[in-house]
Protein backbone atom coordinates (compact mmCIF):
# COMPACT_ATOMS: atom_id res chain seq x y z
CA UNK A 1 0.00 0.00 0.00
CA UNK A 2 1.81 3.61 -0.97
CA UNK A 3 1.98 5.97 1.73
CA UNK A 4 -0.22 9.10 1.53
CA UNK A 5 0.73 12.17 -0.08
CA UNK A 6 -0.16 14.01 3.03
CA UNK A 7 2.06 12.16 5.22
CA UNK A 8 -1.22 11.33 7.94
CA UNK A 9 -0.81 9.25 10.75
CA UNK A 10 -3.72 7.83 11.88
CA UNK A 11 -4.34 7.97 15.97
CA UNK A 12 -4.49 4.95 18.43
CA UNK A 13 -3.59 2.64 15.92
CA UNK A 14 -2.15 -0.33 18.34
CA UNK A 15 -5.28 -0.22 20.55
CA UNK A 16 -7.56 -0.05 17.33
CA UNK A 17 -6.01 -2.89 16.48
CA UNK A 18 -5.70 -5.04 19.72
CA UNK A 19 -9.25 -4.11 20.75
CA UNK A 20 -11.02 -4.84 17.34
CA UNK A 21 -8.49 -8.00 16.65
CA UNK A 22 -9.54 -8.71 13.37
CA UNK A 23 -9.34 -11.76 11.42
CA UNK A 24 -8.50 -13.41 7.42
CA UNK A 25 -12.13 -13.32 6.05
CA UNK A 26 -13.68 -10.89 8.12
CA UNK A 27 -15.79 -7.96 6.94
CA UNK A 28 -14.64 -4.13 8.40
CA UNK A 29 -16.82 -1.10 8.07
CA UNK A 30 -14.93 1.95 8.28
CA UNK A 31 -17.61 4.34 8.84
CA UNK A 32 -14.83 7.45 8.21
CA UNK A 33 -12.28 6.23 6.29
CA UNK A 34 -10.55 9.81 5.96
CA UNK A 35 -7.09 9.30 4.05
CA UNK A 36 -6.89 5.26 5.05
CA UNK A 37 -4.33 5.52 7.78
CA UNK A 38 -6.47 3.12 9.70
CA UNK A 39 -7.61 1.46 6.67
CA UNK A 40 -3.83 0.76 5.56
CA UNK A 41 -3.06 -1.14 8.37
CA UNK A 42 -6.73 -2.98 9.11
CA UNK A 43 -6.61 -4.72 5.59
CA UNK A 44 -3.55 -7.32 6.26
CA UNK A 45 -5.22 -8.27 9.25
CA UNK A 46 -8.38 -9.78 7.59
CA UNK A 47 -6.79 -10.92 4.15
CA UNK A 48 -6.98 -13.71 3.09
CA UNK A 49 -10.86 -13.62 2.02
CA UNK A 50 -12.03 -10.59 4.19
CA UNK A 51 -13.85 -6.85 2.78
CA UNK A 52 -13.14 -3.28 3.60
CA UNK A 53 -15.59 -0.85 3.33
CA UNK A 54 -15.15 2.22 3.08
CA UNK A 55 -17.44 5.61 3.86
CA UNK A 56 -16.11 9.18 3.51
CA UNK A 57 -18.37 12.12 3.02
CA UNK A 58 -15.08 14.72 1.98
CA UNK A 59 -14.37 13.81 -1.77
CA UNK A 60 -10.57 15.34 -1.24
CA UNK A 61 -10.38 12.80 1.63
CA UNK A 62 -11.47 9.91 -0.65
CA UNK A 63 -9.19 10.90 -3.59
CA UNK A 64 -6.26 10.65 -1.10
CA UNK A 65 -7.75 7.33 0.32
CA UNK A 66 -8.32 5.67 -3.27
CA UNK A 67 -4.62 6.61 -4.01
CA UNK A 68 -3.25 5.46 -0.70
CA UNK A 69 -4.74 1.76 -0.81
CA UNK A 70 -4.42 1.65 -4.65
CA UNK A 71 -2.41 -1.42 -4.20
CA UNK A 72 -5.78 -3.28 -2.67
CA UNK A 73 -7.71 -5.80 -4.77
CA UNK A 74 -11.00 -4.72 -5.74
CA UNK A 75 -12.40 -7.46 -4.20
CA UNK A 76 -11.12 -6.59 -0.73
CA UNK A 77 -11.56 -3.19 -0.54
CA UNK A 78 -14.84 -0.65 -1.67
CA UNK A 79 -15.03 3.15 -1.09
CA UNK A 80 -17.57 4.65 -1.28
CA UNK A 81 -18.55 8.64 -1.23
CA UNK A 82 -21.22 9.69 1.54
CA UNK A 83 -22.35 10.30 5.19
CA UNK A 84 -21.56 7.26 7.93
CA UNK A 85 -24.72 7.99 9.37
CA UNK A 86 -26.31 6.57 6.39
CA UNK A 87 -24.27 3.45 6.26
CA UNK A 88 -26.75 0.57 6.22
CA UNK A 89 -27.09 2.21 1.96
CA UNK A 90 -23.64 1.65 1.30
CA UNK A 91 -23.50 -1.99 2.52
CA UNK A 92 -26.87 -2.68 1.08
CA UNK A 93 -24.94 -1.48 -2.47
CA UNK A 94 -21.68 -3.28 -1.49
CA UNK A 95 -23.76 -6.74 -1.12
CA UNK A 96 -23.39 -7.09 2.57
CA UNK A 97 -26.19 -7.49 5.36
CA UNK A 98 -23.69 -7.57 8.51
CA UNK A 99 -19.92 -7.14 8.94
CA UNK A 100 -17.57 -8.28 12.09
CA UNK A 101 -16.39 -4.76 12.83
CA UNK A 102 -17.07 -0.86 12.48
CA UNK A 103 -14.92 1.58 12.86
CA UNK A 104 -15.36 5.51 12.97
CA UNK A 105 -12.62 8.27 12.97
CA UNK A 106 -14.63 11.23 14.10
CA UNK A 107 -13.22 15.21 13.89
CA UNK A 108 -10.78 16.58 11.89
CA UNK A 109 -7.78 15.01 9.77
CA UNK A 110 -4.12 17.27 9.51
CA UNK A 111 -4.63 17.18 5.95
CA UNK A 112 -8.42 19.17 6.38
CA UNK A 113 -6.80 21.43 9.26
CA UNK A 114 -3.67 22.48 7.14
CA UNK A 115 -5.64 23.25 4.14
CA UNK A 116 -6.77 27.38 4.26
CA UNK A 117 -8.64 26.74 1.31
CA UNK A 118 -11.12 24.52 3.72
CA UNK A 119 -11.38 27.11 6.39
CA UNK A 120 -11.33 24.81 9.22
CA UNK A 121 -8.15 26.82 11.20
CA UNK A 122 -7.18 29.84 12.25
CA UNK A 123 -4.07 28.97 11.44
CA UNK A 124 -3.55 30.57 8.03
CA UNK A 125 -6.24 32.75 6.37
CA UNK A 126 -8.78 31.42 4.44
CA UNK A 127 -12.31 31.71 3.41
CA UNK A 128 -15.01 30.28 6.03
CA UNK A 129 -15.99 27.56 4.83
CA UNK A 130 -15.82 24.37 7.18
CA UNK A 131 -17.61 21.81 5.32
CA UNK A 132 -16.78 18.07 4.94
CA UNK A 133 -19.22 17.79 1.59
CA UNK A 134 -18.01 20.80 -0.32
CA UNK A 135 -21.47 20.14 -2.85
CA UNK A 136 -23.54 21.09 0.61
CA UNK A 137 -24.67 24.56 0.43
CA UNK A 138 -24.80 26.21 4.15
CA UNK A 139 -20.93 27.34 5.14
CA UNK A 140 -19.39 28.91 8.23
CA UNK A 141 -19.85 32.33 6.71
CA UNK A 142 -23.54 31.70 6.16
CA UNK A 143 -24.55 31.13 10.09
CA UNK A 144 -21.68 33.86 11.14
CA UNK A 145 -23.52 36.21 8.97
CA UNK A 146 -26.66 35.57 8.79
CA UNK A 147 -27.65 34.25 12.57
CA UNK A 148 -28.87 36.73 15.01
CA UNK A 149 -26.30 37.55 18.36
CA UNK A 150 -28.65 34.93 20.67
CA UNK A 151 -28.97 32.43 18.26
CA UNK A 152 -24.79 32.42 17.76
CA UNK A 153 -24.52 32.44 21.41
CA UNK A 154 -26.64 29.45 22.14
CA UNK A 155 -24.44 27.87 19.13
CA UNK A 156 -21.38 28.70 20.14
CA UNK A 157 -22.32 27.74 23.93
CA UNK A 158 -24.03 24.04 22.97
CA UNK A 159 -21.26 23.27 20.23
CA UNK A 160 -18.51 24.34 21.40
CA UNK A 161 -19.03 24.73 25.29
CA UNK A 162 -17.95 28.24 25.06
CA UNK A 163 -18.44 29.75 28.44
CA UNK A 164 -17.92 33.61 27.17
CA UNK A 165 -20.82 33.03 24.02
CA UNK A 166 -22.63 35.73 24.38
CA UNK A 167 -19.75 38.72 24.78
CA UNK A 168 -18.13 36.89 21.73
CA UNK A 169 -21.68 36.73 19.77
CA UNK A 170 -22.53 40.49 20.72
CA UNK A 171 -18.63 41.30 19.13
CA UNK A 172 -19.32 39.35 16.16
CA UNK A 173 -22.02 41.18 15.01
CA UNK A 174 -19.97 44.59 15.98
CA UNK A 175 -18.10 43.53 13.15
CA UNK A 176 -20.56 42.37 11.27
CA UNK A 177 -21.95 46.20 10.78
CA UNK A 178 -18.57 47.09 9.43
CA UNK A 179 -18.67 44.57 6.67
CA UNK A 180 -19.53 40.99 6.16
CA UNK A 181 -17.23 38.50 8.13
CA UNK A 182 -15.39 36.65 5.04
CA UNK A 183 -12.20 34.59 6.45
CA UNK A 184 -10.36 32.49 9.35
CA UNK A 185 -8.38 35.59 10.71
CA UNK A 186 -10.96 38.08 11.08
CA UNK A 187 -13.10 35.89 12.78
CA UNK A 188 -10.77 34.82 15.18
CA UNK A 189 -9.42 38.44 15.56
CA UNK A 190 -13.07 39.24 16.43
CA UNK A 191 -13.24 36.20 19.12
CA UNK A 192 -10.01 37.57 20.55
CA UNK A 193 -10.95 41.45 20.77
CA UNK A 194 -14.42 40.16 22.84
CA UNK A 195 -12.44 38.62 25.39
CA UNK A 196 -10.20 41.65 25.60
CA UNK A 197 -6.92 39.82 24.88
CA UNK A 198 -4.70 39.40 21.05
CA UNK A 199 -2.75 36.72 22.99
CA UNK A 200 -2.90 33.22 21.44
CA UNK A 201 -2.25 31.60 25.45
CA UNK A 202 -4.50 33.69 26.27
CA UNK A 203 -6.92 31.41 27.96
CA UNK A 204 -4.31 28.59 28.69
CA UNK A 205 -3.06 26.34 25.67
CA UNK A 206 -5.28 26.88 23.24
CA UNK A 207 -6.07 29.82 20.99
CA UNK A 208 -9.22 32.06 22.09
CA UNK A 209 -10.98 30.81 19.11
CA UNK A 210 -10.37 27.32 19.60
CA UNK A 211 -14.70 26.59 20.62
CA UNK A 212 -15.88 29.02 17.89
CA UNK A 213 -14.19 27.66 15.22
CA UNK A 214 -15.33 23.54 16.90
CA UNK A 215 -19.15 24.86 17.25
CA UNK A 216 -19.26 26.45 13.91
CA UNK A 217 -17.36 22.94 12.18
CA UNK A 218 -19.90 20.83 14.17
CA UNK A 219 -23.06 22.70 13.26
CA UNK A 220 -22.57 23.39 9.74
CA UNK A 221 -21.57 19.27 9.12
CA UNK A 222 -24.36 18.17 11.79
CA UNK A 223 -21.88 16.41 13.23
CA UNK A 224 -23.92 15.36 16.24
CA UNK A 225 -26.70 14.44 14.51
CA UNK A 226 -24.84 12.18 12.50
CA UNK A 227 -23.29 10.43 15.46
CA UNK A 228 -26.21 10.11 17.32
CA UNK A 229 -28.64 8.60 14.17
CA UNK A 230 -25.95 5.92 13.56
CA UNK A 231 -25.62 4.72 16.72
CA UNK A 232 -28.67 3.04 17.25
CA UNK A 233 -28.37 1.30 13.97
CA UNK A 234 -25.48 0.02 14.49
CA UNK A 235 -26.46 -3.44 16.23
CA UNK A 236 -29.11 -4.35 13.22
CA UNK A 237 -25.92 -4.67 11.05
CA UNK A 238 -22.63 -6.08 13.74
CA UNK A 239 -22.40 -10.16 14.14
CA UNK A 240 -22.69 -11.07 17.49
CA UNK A 241 -18.84 -11.17 18.87
CA UNK A 242 -18.54 -8.26 16.21
CA UNK A 243 -17.14 -4.85 17.71
CA UNK A 244 -18.07 -1.45 17.35
CA UNK A 245 -14.84 1.48 17.75
CA UNK A 246 -15.28 4.63 17.91
CA UNK A 247 -12.90 7.63 18.00
CA UNK A 248 -13.56 11.32 19.19
CA UNK A 249 -11.64 14.16 19.72
CA UNK A 250 -14.28 16.80 21.54
CA UNK A 251 -16.15 15.51 24.82
CA UNK A 252 -19.38 16.59 23.40
CA UNK A 253 -19.16 13.57 20.77
CA UNK A 254 -18.01 11.04 23.15
CA UNK A 255 -21.00 11.96 25.25
CA UNK A 256 -22.82 10.59 23.24
CA UNK A 257 -20.73 7.68 22.57
CA UNK A 258 -20.57 7.04 25.99
CA UNK A 259 -24.41 7.09 26.91
CA UNK A 260 -24.90 4.46 24.15
CA UNK A 261 -22.77 2.16 25.05
CA UNK A 262 -24.15 2.67 28.84
CA UNK A 263 -28.08 1.92 27.22
CA UNK A 264 -27.02 -0.71 24.99
CA UNK A 265 -25.10 -2.62 27.95
CA UNK A 266 -28.60 -2.01 29.89
CA UNK A 267 -30.49 -3.74 27.06
CA UNK A 268 -28.02 -6.93 26.26
CA UNK A 269 -26.36 -5.59 23.05
CA UNK A 270 -23.28 -4.80 23.83
CA UNK A 271 -20.64 -5.27 26.31
CA UNK A 272 -18.18 -2.34 26.62
CA UNK A 273 -14.31 -3.56 26.32
CA UNK A 274 -12.90 0.15 27.66
CA UNK A 275 -14.35 0.71 31.01
CA UNK A 276 -12.77 4.05 30.39
CA UNK A 277 -12.00 5.36 27.18
CA UNK A 278 -8.62 4.91 25.86
CA UNK A 279 -5.83 8.28 25.18
CA UNK A 280 -3.07 8.03 23.54
CA UNK A 281 0.64 6.84 25.31
CA UNK A 282 3.16 9.84 25.78
CA UNK A 283 4.89 8.71 23.06
CA UNK A 284 2.29 9.10 20.35
CA UNK A 285 1.41 12.31 21.48
CA UNK A 286 4.48 13.82 20.99
CA UNK A 287 4.92 12.07 17.37
CA UNK A 288 1.39 13.04 16.38
CA UNK A 289 -0.45 16.08 18.38
CA UNK A 290 -3.33 15.40 16.75
CA UNK A 291 -3.69 12.39 18.91
CA UNK A 292 -3.28 14.20 22.12
CA UNK A 293 -7.25 14.74 22.35
CA UNK A 294 -8.45 11.17 21.01
CA UNK A 295 -10.56 9.05 22.81
CA UNK A 296 -11.19 5.25 21.91
CA UNK A 297 -13.91 3.14 23.24
CA UNK A 298 -15.15 -0.04 22.44
CA UNK A 299 -17.61 -2.51 22.48
CA UNK A 300 -18.48 -6.03 21.67
CA UNK A 301 -21.90 -6.90 19.91
CA UNK A 302 -23.55 -10.03 22.31
CA UNK A 303 -26.04 -12.46 21.34
CA UNK A 304 -29.69 -11.47 22.19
Amino acid sequence: MSESRHGHEPVLVEPVLRLLDPRPGEVVLDGTVGLGGHASVLIPRIAPGGRYVGIELDEAMLSAARERLADVPVETLQLFSGNFADFPDYLQRAGLTQVDHMLLDLGLNSAQLDDPARGFSFGRDGPLDMRFDRKQKDRAVDLVNAMNERDLADLFYRFGQEGASRRIAKRICQVRHEGRIRTTKVLARAVESALASGKVGARGKIHPATRVFQALRVAVNHELDNLERCLPRVSRYLRPGGKLAVISFQSLEDGIVKRFLRAAKTEGTFRELTRRPIVAEAAERRRNPRSRSAKLRVAERIET
